[in-house]
């Protein structure tokens, strides 16, 4: 287990923030995805392990609490066997009660240091889940700056071309745009209405015409 954290050591220890900086910062975000992806089935990887070792330790459990039975079992069976006076029974249960105890009291050990041990992983492995925690805010923030400037940049070349994108008109270019659009429709409803004057006064004189 020593060694699996030996491994993983850089995403329980290491300074997100230095580690992003050795790096060139060409694609910082494509950069921190990876890491936190990476972070993440580390993660998972030990979470299995964690759930593997407290299994073990339920089986350590259960194999004392066997062990316990049957040496409480042999003792009486070594009592009744010492009451009845035959000996050969009596040193089959004395050799019982000796195994049963020696591994009762291994198991009682084992289980203690798998407590310990699964305690101090289960921290460890919580520590770890902080940093991927961290490592995901970070992440947010990178990509809010990211699409600041990204905003900034197509708003700034919308106001002012001349210092960006050329295929972007600014706010002035448009206005005028506009405004020229705007008088050329109000010029084309006077050249209409003048046309349909004309053509009204001409029909009036007709019908004139045709009284006289």
């Amino acid at each position: 287990m020593s060694t699996l954290w030996n491994r993983l050591k850089y995403t329980v220890q290491a300074d997100l923030h230095a580690a992003l900086d050795k790096k060139e910062a060409k694609n910082p975000i494509a950069m921190l995805n990876q890491y936190v992806k990476e972070a993440e089935k580390q993660t998972e990887a030990v979470g299995k392990l964690l759930e593997r070792q407290g299994k073990l330790k339920v089986e350590l459990e259960k194999e004392f609490t066997e062990a316990e039975t049957m040496l409480e079992k042999r003792r009486r069976q070594l009592e009744l066997a010492q009451s009845t006076g035959e000996e050969d029974l009596v040193a089959f249960a004395q050799d019982e009660v000796r195994a049963y105890e020696t591994r009762s009291n291994e198991l009682a050990r084992s289980i203690a240091e798998a407590a310990q041990e699964l305690f101090a992983l289960e921290r460890k492995f919580e520590e770890m889940k902080h940093k991927v925690k961290d490592m995901k805010v970070r992440q947010l923030q990178l990509m809010g700056k990211e699409n600041v400037t990204r905003a900034h940049r197509h708003m700034d070349q919308f106001i002012s071309p001349e210092t960006g994108d050329k295929q972007l008109s600014s706010v002035d270019e448009m206005n005028s745009y506009i405004e020229n659009l705007g008088g050329k429709i109000n010029r084309e409803h006077e050249v209409s209405s003048m046309e349909r004057r004309l053509e009204l006064l001409e029909k009036n004189a007709a019908s004139t015409n045709e009284v006289v």
